[in-house]
């Protein structure tokens, strides 16, 4: 048995979150009863419908995915640009990305059809750590490193904050390690300009406890199971953290 909202979670329909908000619409029915009942328990053998649609589980399928550039990180898109599922093994298209890289950033992608685990991975409340090398015009000061870790106002009442440190220094260019808990539209690259260093090159390296390492540009590979049983530990400390 198990609960009603982690088995609509498990089906790759929703997050657990939004189950629970399905549940108590009434759009929830096993077997033939409407349940707004959020604990409720089901077993494989219910039937359990979502808005007169029967649901199942699938098998839940998690992959990392190394980026290349000149793709965005979309199933469709309608100016005919070149996206991810382009390159991507038709078998896998069920599979979805965990957060977005824009069509220049390169690395690391987390694709899966679990959608509790998306959401978990997402929610600005839990501030899962991503990790980026980041190549910006001119040479990076000690000043600029405390600007990002004071905030940024990217945009009007949306302020900004990134850890980041230098890797090394050539004539025209710094090489940073970015370490980022949120997850703004183009943040690297506003915070950047606000500063008067615009990036040259963006790759994300790791996402959580899980890193680009062993993969090359364009390549997808299965999570090993004890990555996964690594994350979702990691995971849950942060949820307890966020709630002590």
């Amino acid at each position: 048995m198990q609960r009603l909202n982690k088995y609509i979670a498990s089906t790759g329909l929703c997050s657990r979150r939004k189950a629970d908000e399905l549940i108590e619409s009434g759009a929830v029915n096993v077997n033939g009863k409407v349940v707004t009942e959020l604990g409720f328990q089901v077993s494989d053998k219910d039937k359990v419908f979502v808005n007169r649609v029967l649901i199942r589980p699938k098998k839940l399928e998690y992959y990392k995915f190394y980026k290349p550039a000149g793709y965005i990180t979309t199933a469709d898109d309608e100016k005919g640009r070149k996206t991810i599922y382009d390159i991507l093994p038709k078998e896998l298209h069920i599979l979805k990305p965990v957060g977005r890289l824009d069509r220049e950033s390169t690395g690391l992608l987390i694709m899966t059809n679990d959608g509790d685990l998306i959401n978990q991975l997402t929610h600005p409340s839990i501030k899962v750590n991503k990790v980026y090398t980041v190549s910006v015009e001119g040479k990076i000061n000690a000043n600029d490193l405390e600007t990002f870790y004071k905030g940024i106002e990217i945009e009007k009442g949306k302020i900004a904050y990134a850890d980041a440190q230098v890797i090394e220094y050539d004539n025209k260019s710094t090489m940073l390690r970015i370490v980022l808990n949120q997850g703004m539209n183009r943040q690297i690259r506003k915070m950047c300009e606000y500063i008067g260093h615009p990036v040259i090159s963006l790759k994300r390296i790791q996402h959580a406890n899980i890193s680009i390492e062993g993969l090359k540009r364009g390549q997808i590979k299965p999570i090993k199971p004890a990555q996964l049983k690594e994350l979702r530990q990691y995971l849950k400390k942060l949820e307890k953290d966020k709630n002590d």
